[in-house]
């Protein structure tokens, strides 16, 4: 019987971390004391799976596959979802982005507001350090992170976007409620996790990658509070019941650049958006 050599075993994040580092030129004992830190790895394995990554790559590149992704089929205008009728109203091919209308019914946004409002709290970020929740001035809004779910709506809009974007309930996270008074925003950032830093990298060890997001839209917002993509010019205005869906990586599992993304200040009016991460497996 064949052993998987030392790079095979690790989780694909850590090899990918691995090759990353060997590429800057990373001291290779500086690289396996992080990984028996900060991996729990055996000192031994870290070292000779370091070493096969360095050989190897001296090697062809071994030709990348695509992956599976979540997608949303625009072939047609509209998308019939059980009842409701989904509108396709903007779609760009690089990186992937879809502009969706009536993806909720006006009731349903009602209903998830009123039902995840009182649980509202200062919205965190994951800390690049050790992974932790952190408040920070760059994200000012409050939220709530609803279990997957935990209620017969909750599971109705889950299973409706699962539909939608073709991808399975199981691989996404519990969507988070969030809240954006008049100045609330959250400035430029990526969904997808750097391998390379220690607290994402932990991230990705529940669920692998964030390859897609679904920002739905539960209220109408009298000025601002746009969703921006800087890199790309692009700004989606909130429009109640709509969802702008957004592919993290492209097609071969390499975070996207272009995906950087703000949730712009909310000058008048109040902003409710429902956001859904989708993970490359089954999310725990």
């Amino acid at each position: 019987m064949m052993m998987a050599s030392p790079l095979a075993s690790l989780p694909q994040e850590w090899q990918i971390w691995i090759r990353d580092n060997l590429a800057r030129s990373c001291e290779r004992g500086s690289m396996a004391h992080v990984m028996v830190r900060d991996g729990k790895f055996d000192a031994r394995l870290a070292q000779a799976a370091i070493e096969e990554a360095r050989r190897t790559s001296r090697m062809p590149a071994a030709r990348p596959q695509r992956q599976p992704m979540p997608e949303v089929d625009t072939s047609s205008n509209t998308i019939q979802l059980g009842e409701q009728a989904v509108e396709v109203l903007f779609s760009l091919k690089a990186p992937r982005i879809v502009l969706l209308g009536n993806v909720l019914s006006h009731e349903e946004c009602d209903l998830l507001i009123r039902y995840g409002e009182q649980r509202l709290e200062r919205s965190p970020v994951v800390a690049d350090k050790d992974g932790s929740n952190e408040v920070t001035a760059y994200r000012t809004s409050r939220g709530a992170m609803l279990q997957r779910g935990e209620t017969e709506l909750v599971a109705r809009i889950e299973a409706r976007l699962a539909a939608l974007v073709h991808w399975p309930v199981e691989n996404g996270e519990g969507m988070q409620l969030l809240r954006y008074e008049k100045g609330n925003e959250y400035r430029p950032h990526f969904d997808w996790f750097d391998p390379a830093l220690p607290g994402p990298r932990k991230h990705l060890e529940r669920g692998g990658q964030r390859v897609g997001t679904i920002v739905t839209y539960l209220s109408d917002v009298e000025q601002g509070g746009g969703t921006s993509f800087p890199n790309l010019g692009l700004q989606v205005q909130p429009k109640k019941g709509c969802s702008v869906f957004f592919a993290n990586t492209d097609p071969y599992g390499t975070p996207d650049q272009k995906t950087l993304h703000a949730g712009e200040p909310v000058e008048k009016g109040v902003k409710f958006i429902a956001t859904k991460w989708l993970r490359e497996r089954e999310y725990r």
